[in-house]
């Protein structure tokens, strides 16, 4: 897919992001003050990935991650989850941990592995994601970021 871009979210992105996260139910609670650190993959011109992260003190939430039903299978949201993993080292992340209801298979490629919430952060736990946007079933993953 030489013809993605992905690149930083501008303010522009915000109703084609959250369109896409709502076409695919992913919850759109908190993001718009995380927006900041929000990055898209763009294909001529047009929105067709997103992945964003929410940083505190002790560790980035990964959230966002969606690909547009054309272009899934390609290899995008591998991209997209490679981008905000660098993201987050670069931020000095300790680590990056994530909450999801539907794609536990796809990240343990990156180095994601269940933890239960009590081994989260206390400052990454009072984000909405975990406070409220997702339900308690919800599996819960870590990478820690010094490997």
């Amino acid at each position: 897919m030489s013809d993605v871009r992905i690149e930083h979210a501008t303010d522009a992105d915000r109703t084609a992001v959250f369109t896409l996260l709502d076409s695919e139910g992913l919850p759109l609670a908190g993001l718009a003050e995380h927006f900041a650190h929000a990055l898209v993959a763009r294909r001529h011109g047009q929105v067709v990935g997103s992945a964003a992260l929410e940083v505190y003190d002790r560790g980035a939430l990964l959230r966002s991650v969606a690909v547009s039903r054309a272009l899934r299978g390609t290899g995008l949201g591998v991209r997209l989850t490679e981008e905000a993993i660098a993201r987050a080292r670069a931020l000095g992340s300790p680590a990056v941990y994530l909450l999801t209801t539907t794609a536990g298979g796809f990240f343990p490629r990156f180095g994601f592995a269940p933890i239960t919430r009590d081994e989260v952060p206390e400052s990454v736990k009072a984000s909405v994601e975990f406070r409220s946007a997702c339900p308690a079933s919800a599996i819960v993953m870590r990478k820690l970021l010094n490997d």
